[in-house]
């Protein structure tokens, strides 16, 4: 596996991580997948081409650096309160 680093645009908060985190392991099987929320860095393991994660990430809202828009912006308020919903309902389950 070769490990990927990208700057990306709009990351806020552990919604839009954990939104991030859940679309590049399920989706593509990434391992190893961090985000870092003040820096507005995802890394992870990845052995193919990571154009299609690129391009996924941005229509989630998450941009590359310096390639984001206004679309793009409140794309990842959607996406940021998703990945809240989710880790709030994953949280819920494990302490029933």
């Amino acid at each position: 596996m070769q490990r990927h680093k990208l700057e990306l645009e709009n990351i806020k908060c552990n919604g839009c991580a954990n939104s991030i985190k859940t679309k590049l392991i399920n989706q593509f099987g990434a391992e190893k997948v961090e985000v870092d929320n003040e820096a507005g860095t995802l890394s992870f393991d990845y052995d193919a081409d990571i154009k299609m994660i690129e391009q996924s990430l941005a229509k989630m809202g998450y941009p590359k650096k310096g390639e984001g828009n206004a679309l793009n912006k409140a794309s990842s308020y959607v996406s940021c309160m998703i990945g809240r919903v989710k880790k709030d309902v994953e949280e819920a389950a494990v302490n029933q």
